[in-house]
């Protein structure tokens, strides 16, 4: 129900309730871009990484990466900055990989990343592009080498 708001002759429509769909792109490294993502620790890795999101209150839509960093698309709540999510974020699957890897005990993240906001109409394509990760740098790695 939409009410209206007559205050001195002006009309206004209020809105009852907040909206918002902050969809981001994350993109972060390990440290020192090291190779230690491997396949015994991704699928782990990576369904940690989506229970932590659940757990700050987001929605993982897409999670993928290499050997040496990991690819994200989030829905993110409006109370939380990105900066801290990412903080939160790799300093607990840091030490989730400690405990669980103890091989992994020099395991780390760089302390950058990368944020970047998608719009809904390009949500799909995001996915695609995130699903494809390893293609892609498949083909940039033959690629340098070629050239």
């Amino acid at each position: 129900m939409q009410r209206i708001c007559i205050d001195k002759g002006v009309t206004s429509r209020k809105m009852p309730d907040s909206y918002t769909n902050l969809l981001y792109h994350l993109v972060f490294s390990t440290k020192d871009r090291r190779p230690l993502i491997t396949p015994d620790y991704e699928v782990r890795l990576y369904d940690y990484i989506g229970g932590t999101v659940r757990k700050l209150g987001g929605i993982s839509l897409a999670l993928n990466g290499t050997a040496d960093h990991v690819h994200l698309l989030t829905k993110l709540r409006p109370d939380r900055a990105v900066s801290d999510v990412l903080r939160e974020l790799k300093a607990s699957a840091t030490g989730w990989m400690h405990d669980v890897f103890p091989a992994l005990k020099d395991f780390r993240w760089q302390r950058g990343y990368g944020a970047f906001t998608v719009s809904q109409s390009h949500v799909e394509s995001v996915r695609r592009y995130i699903a494809g990760q390893k293609e892609h740098h498949q083909k940039i790695s033959v690629s340098r080498r070629v050239h």
